[in-house]
């Protein structure tokens, strides 16, 4: 069984960066794609970055594209996802997730299996 734990979220201003981590137990990591997604009160959970088994490629929504990165150490078997130029509108839970299947990259959130219990980020105008 594969267990995620997030952490690095907080409270910052408009314009401040945050770098979450989610590190992860089990033996699937190294293999499997893995993402962040968030989900803001009264709002669905959305995609927001992942990042292929190897490292090699990385997919990243729209609404964050040019302010945060994914990134992963297989060896530590961590997830990252630095969010730079933070907005109001970035304010959610976030969440890491491994997907459901080796080898694959997906948007989509029914495609990853297990998740984390997610770390609050909160951005203030």
């Amino acid at each position: 069984q594969v267990q995620l734990v997030e952490s690095g979220g907080g409270l910052v201003q408009a314009g401040e960066s945050l770098r979450l981590s989610c590190a992860t137990s089990g033996r699937t990591f190294s293999n499997r794609a893995m993402g962040w997604f968030r989900q803001a009160p009264g709002k669905e959970r959305e995609f927001v970055a992942t990042i292929r088994w190897s490292g090699s490629t990385t997919v990243v929504a729209d609404s964050v594209k040019g302010r945060f990165t994914i990134s992963r150490d297989n060896a530590k078997k961590t997830v990252y996802l630095q969010m730079n130029s933070l907005k109001p509108e970035d304010t959610a839970v976030y969440y890491c997730a491994t997907q459901d299947r080796p080898y694959g990259l997906s948007t989509r959130v029914y495609e990853y299996a297990d998740w984390g219990q997610g770390t609050q980020v909160t951005v203030s105008s």
